[in-house]
């Protein structure tokens, strides 16, 4: 007699994902994000924009899948500190270049599992990715 297929176990799925953290490690709210995973016991890889730079790629998979005006973080110093003219002429077409050159402006974290992206941290956010 067969043997019914057992139904996925989430928590040895979750084991088996991929996910990495992107991010600075000096910001509070990926301080935060880091700690939930940590105490959650989600293995994760954290990537250190400043340490491991960005590739324009991946900032253009983070516009597309986020969409730009989501990833940029305009309420940073850094994005304060550019010109009127550079925040006026801000685009889809220019943003990406922007970012690369200066990825503090990048919203964190960024948590990539498998292809979801997910922006931000909020302690309900995580409980609802990580159920």
């Amino acid at each position: 007699m067969k043997q019914p297929i057992q139904a996925f176990n989430k928590t040895h799925l979750r084991i088996n994902m991929t996910i990495t953290l992107y991010g600075i490690p000096n910001c509070d709210t990926m301080k935060k994000a880091r700690k939930w995973l940590e105490q959650a016991g989600v293995a994760y890889q954290f990537h250190d924009y400043r340490k491991e730079g960005i590739t324009p790629e991946l900032v253009a998979g983070f516009c597309s899948q986020l969409g730009w005006e989501q990833v940029l973080n305009k309420r940073g110093t850094t994005f304060r500190q550019l010109s009127d003219e550079q925040k006026a002429t801000l685009n889809a077409d220019n943003a990406v270049a922007l970012l690369v050159e200066h990825p503090a402006m990048i919203k964190r974290p960024i948590l990539q599992r498998q292809d979801e992206l997910h922006l931000g941290f909020s302690d309900a956010q995580y409980r609802v990715l990580f159920s």
